[in-house]
C-alpha cells in the first residue's frame, strides 16, 4: 500500500494499493499503442490541450494546492504559487513549442538538408515528492508537447497528488493512454525501463536513485535525464549589498520547508562582511513562523517525513560536535504533537569534514563558511560532489559574469535567488545529474535529432 500521511499531525489521510503486474502491463501497452496517434495529432492540436492544461489547473488552484500541503507540508501560499507556475509554463510552452520543434534548415552539399525533431514515443517519469505538482509538470509538459506520451512514476509519499495530476490531463481532454500515473513502489521501475515499448526515462531524486535509474537505462540503451541533488554554494564577495543578499539568503535557503535541490545551502561569505551578513541572516530566520503550513501566516512547515527530520538532525547535531557553532534553531520543533518539524538554522564557523559542508541538507538549515576572497570563496563553490545551482553576490556584475565561468554548476545566478524557468535550460553537472529541462534543450531531449538531407549534391 502507497500511504498518503500529513507530515504535520502524523496522521495517515489515505492508503492506496499498488498497481499489480496486470496493470502495469495494461498501462504501457495503453501507452504504446497510443504514441503514434498523439504524434500524428500534429503541434497545433498538441499545444491546444497545453492551454486546457493550464486552464484546469487555474480553474481548480485551491484544491492542488491543499493536496501538496496536508500531502508533503508545503506552505499553503507556496503551493498555490507552484500550480500557478504550472499552468504559467503549460501556456509558454504552447506559445513557443512549434518554433522549438519546428525543422531547423543547414548549408552543406545538399541541396537542401535540415534536421528534424521527431518524438522517441513512451517515456517514463520518475518524479520526486518535494515540488509534487511542479517536478511533473515540468518533466511532463516539453516532452508532450514534442509528442511523446508518459507514464508517472511518482514519489510514494505523495500518491494523491499523482493521481490528481492525472485528472488534469483527463479533463484538459488529453486522449487517453498518453498521460498515465502508475501508483508503484521503486522495484517496478527497472521492469518498465527494459520494457522494449518503453523509449526513455527522466528522474528527479536522490544520487542514490539516479545511479539505479542510470545503470538500468544503460543497460537497457535508454535515454536518460537526471536531474539529482545539489549543495548549492550562494557566494557573497565583499563589494555585495549585504542587507540585499542576506535576505534573499534567508529565502533561498527556506523556501519550501528547505526541501529543495537548488536551495542555498553553502553560503559562502568574505571575511570583511561576514559579521553582518551572519546578523542579518541570523535575525531574519529566527523571525520565520513555523507551523501548521494550512494556516496563511506560516512561513515553515514540516519536513516531508519522519525519516528526514532524523536525518537533518544527525547532520547539525554532527556538525556542531566538529566545531560549529549554532547562531538560531539547530534542533528539533516540539509543541507540534508528531509532526514532523525542524528549526530554522544557521550555523557558522563550518569547516570541511562535517555534515553541513560535506553532504546535501534537505531542510531549514544555512551553514555559513567565511573566505578571505574571491578565489578561495570559487574554490570553496567548486569543493562539492554536486553541480546543481549557485550564485553570486557582488556590486561588480561584469567581475561576477568572469566568476560564473569557473563556477562548476549548471545554473549560475548573479545578485538573484536560483529558480528555475520555463525559458531557460535546467539542470546539472558532476553528481547532480545530466541533461536539461526546460526550454528549447529541454522540449528536444526526448526526440530523435534526425538530420535530412535531399540531392542531388551542390556541384
Amino acid at each position: 500500500m502507497l500511504k498518503s500521511i500529513d507530515p504535520a499531525t502524523g496522521e495517515e489521510l489515505a492508503a492506496y494499493p499498488e498497481l499489480d503486474a496486470a496493470g502495469i502491463e495494461a498501462a504501457v501497452e495503453r501507452a504504446y499503442a497510443s504514441r503514434h496517434a498523439w504524434r500524428d495529432a500534429g503541434i497545433d492540436l498538441r499545444t491546444a490541450l497545453m492551454r486546457s492544461v493550464a486552464g484546469v489547473l487555474r480553474a481548480e488552484k485551491s484544491r492542488f494546492a491543499a493536496l501538496m500541503t496536508s500531502e508533503m507540508g508545503k506552505p499553503i501560499v507556496e503551493a498555490e504559487a507552484e500550480v500557478e507556475k504550472c499552468a504559467w509554463t503549460a501556456t509558454w510552452i504552447a506559445d513557443n513549442a512549434a518554433r522549438l520543434l519546428a525543422d531547423e534548415p543547414i548549408e552543406s552539399t545538399a541541396t537542401k538538408s535540415y534536421v528534424r525533431f521527431q518524438p522517441l514515443g513512451v517515456i517514463l517519469a520518475v518524479m520526486p515528492w518535494n515540488f509534487p505538482f511542479w517536478q511533473a509538470f515540468r518533466a511532463g509538459l516539453p516532452a508532450l508537447a514534442a509528442g511523446n506520451v508518459m507514464l508517472l512514476k511518482h514519489s510514494s509519499n505523495v500518491p494523491h497528488c499523482a493521481l490528481a495530476i492525472e485528472d488534469v490531463f483527463r479533463e484538459a481532454g488529453v486522449p487517453n493512454g498518453v498521460f498515465q500515473t502508475l501508483l508503484i513502489g521503486s522495484r517496478a521501475i527497472e521492469g518498465i525501463i527494459s520494457d522494449r515499448r518503453v523509449a526513455g526515462v527522466t528522474l528527479t531524486g536522490s544520487e542514490a536513485a539516479g545511479i539505479q535509474v542510470a545503470a538500468a537505462a544503460g543497460k537497457a540503451l535508454k535515454k536518460s535525464v537526471l536531474e539529482l541533488g545539489g549543495s548549492d554554494p550562494f557566494i557573497v564577495l565583499a563589494d555585495a549589498d549585504v542587507k540585499a543578499a542576506a535576505t534573499v539568503a534567508c529565502r533561498a535557503r527556506n523556501q519550501n520547508n528547505g526541501q529543495s535541490c537548488i536551495a542555498a545551502k553553502r553560503f559562502i561569505v568574505a571575511e570583511a562582511i561576514a559579521d553582518e551578513f551572519e546578523e542579518i541572516l541570523t535575525k531574519a530566520v529566527a523571525a520565520l513562523k513555523v507551523g501548521d503550513p494550512k494556516d496563511r501566516a506560516n512561513q515553515v512547515g514540516p519536513l516531508a517525513r519522519a525519516d528526514l527530520v532524523d536525518d537533518l538532525d544527525r547532520q547539525v547535531r554532527d556538525s556542531v560536535k566538529k566545531g560549529a557553532k549554532v547562531l538560531t534553531g539547530g534542533k528539533r520543533v516540539d509543541g507540534h504533537g508528531k509532526g514532523y518539524f525542524f528549526e530554522p538554522t544557521v550555523l557558522t564557523e563550518v569547516k570541511p569534514g562535517m555534515p553541513v559542508y560535506d553532504q546535501e541538507t534537505f531542510g531549514p538549515v544555512a551553514a555559513v563558511i567565511r573566505v578571505r576572497d574571491a578565489e578561495e570563496a570559487l574554490q570553496v563553490a567548486n569543493d562539492t560532489e554536486f553541480g546543481l545551482g549557485s550564485s553570486i553576490w557582488t556590486k561588480d556584475v561584469e567581475r561576477a559574469e568572469m566568476l560564473a565561468e569557473r563556477v562548476e554548476a549548471g545554473l549560475v545566478f548573479v545578485n538573484g535567488m536560483v529558480a528555475s524557468d520555463a525559458r531557460l535550460p535546467f539542470g546539472g553537472v558532476k553528481r547532480s545529474g545530466y541533461g536539461r529541462e526546460l526550454s528549447s534543450y529541454g522540449i528536444r531531449e526526448f526526440t530523435n535529432i534526425q538530420t535530412v538531407w535531399v540531392g542531388p549534391p551542390k556541384t
